[in-house]
């Protein structure tokens, strides 16, 4: 039984606040923020309390996501609640930001109008609400590629593949007097995230890669969707059927709508897509990775005259030639008393700077191309130096994004939707991988 429901933005702002049962005050909104930001760490407890009243949040599109109760409701309830809301206000708002949500208060507040009856969840299924809510949404801005707030992509400008509009799957799923408002389209994207932990030696110590087949649809009817996977796709320790390029992961779940009757003989998914965001397939490799790291790092560090430390960086990418790494960030812990740093880079678009209060070297790149070697030189001006501060370089960590390139080779075979749909219906298939943790010893 919910008390109240709010969403504050990452510096408290008030930006949604509805009491459905006038059992707390409003100063519960002041007493969260002031529990959240008084933690230490960026990971606050989902669950808190202050006296009788529980707080329950998420935090999705840089906003927090709040419920309150009385009551000792079911945790796992009220987050399952929240997510829900923050998608659907992603799917009827366009997208999932703090100006989004300013520039459609209205249609949020009927949102959870319809969605929650004096504290008790009525319904979240997208088939339903779409009957009820009439308030038009307002687009806040068009969608770029370089904002990683909406992980999927769906849509987007890629640097290889210039085929869709890239606001094309940021607009809102009921938009009647848009330019693209009237569109038949189906996005469907294959999104990893490599998490990679590589020795002082060079030797791939861990490699783990988690992914999942999200799909926007932006379809008024369709009763059933199939979409093929590559044919040599093993799960766990199952035997491979065939002769083609194997496919291999550790764990795969599906949601409750996906069909699987044809998934063990043919390896396609059968779903009757809602309009909306859905994701259809999770899956997990570990400690295997089908092919090389996309990044080799060779370091040398030593130290020059006076206090000055020497930090000279080749970076490889491994990528095959045709293929581009973008947005690539490396940072380099230096000793806490570093003040100054000056470098030496190998072409002119790479940047880096000091962050003192990081106390890491940033050096950032905006395109690595495949099978290319880029260099840095840092000079950094340690005072005090001693051979205590060379313990307090590295690890390097890595950040990018790789378009069109996924780690375990999962591909969509083929994309197909019954009854054919009237009119141009367009269907499109994205491929990305990000970097969620990619850390080499030095």
């Amino acid at each position: 039984m919910i008390s109240q429901v709010f969403i504050l933005s990452s510096k408290g702002d008030h930006l949604i606040y509805k009491d459905f049962r006038g059992e707390a005050d409003k100063d519960a909104i002041s007493v969260f923020y002031e529990m959240v930001t008084a933690l230490s760490g960026d990971q606050p407890p989902v669950v808190m309390s202050h006296k009788d009243l529980h707080f329950i949040h998420v935090k999705q599109g840089g906003l927090y996501w709040v419920a309150s109760m009385k009551i000792n409701a079911s945790p796992f309830t009220i987050i399952e609640f929240l997510n829900r809301l923050a998608a659907l206000t992603k799917d009827y708002c366009g997208s999932l930001s703090e100006k989004s949500v300013r520039m459609n208060f209205t249609l949020i507040y009927e949102l959870l109008d319809e969605m929650v009856d004096y504290g008790y969840i009525q319904t979240t299924s997208t088939d339903i609400l779409k009957n009820f809510i009439q308030t038009e949404a307002v687009s806040s801005k068009p969608f770029s590629l370089f904002d990683l707030s909406n992980v999927g992509l769906f849509g987007a400008e890629t640097q290889q593949s210039k085929v869709a509009p890239s606001a094309a799957a940021s607009r809102p799923i009921m938009s009647h007097h848009s330019e693209q408002g009237g569109k038949n389209e189906i996005f469907v994207d294959v999104v990893e995230r490599l998490s990679v932990v590589i020795g002082s030696n060079g030797v791939l110590m861990k490699a783990d890669v988690e992914g999942e087949i999200r799909v926007k649809c932006f379809l008024p009817t369709c009763s059933e969707m199939r979409i093929g996977l590559n044919e040599e796709f093993s799960i766990g320790k199952s035997q491979l059927r065939g002769y083609g390029t194997s496919v291999h992961v550790d764990e795969c779940s599906f949601h409750q709508s996906v069909k699987l009757d044809e998934f063990d003989t043919y390896r396609i998914l059968k779903v009757c897509p809602s309009q909306g965001e859905q994701t259809l397939m999770q899956y997990q490799l570990s400690d295997e990775l089908p092919c090389a790291p996309p990044f080799r790092l060779f370091p040398t560090v030593e130290k020059d005259y006076g206090s000055r430390l020497l930090i000279f960086l080749k970076l490889r990418c491994d990528l095959p030639p045709k293929s581009t790494a973008i947005n690539v960030s490396v940072t380099v812990p230096v000793p806490k008393g570093s003040l100054s740093l000056s470098q030496e880079l190998s072409s002119p678009e790479q940047t880096a700077e000091l962050q003192l209060k990081h106390k890491a070297v940033l050096w950032s790149i905006p395109r690595f191309h495949g099978g290319s070697q880029l260099s840095a030189l840092f000079k950094v001006e340690v005072p005090g130096l001693s051979s205590a501060s060379f313990l307090e370089v590295g690890p390097v960590s890595l950040s990018f994004e790789l378009p069109k390139q996924t780690c375990t080779g999962l591909q969509i075979r083929f994309l197909r939707l019954s009854p054919t749909q009237q009119g141009l219906s367009q269907r499109w298939v994205r491929y990305v991988t990000h970097s969620d943790s990619y850390t080499i010893r030095i």
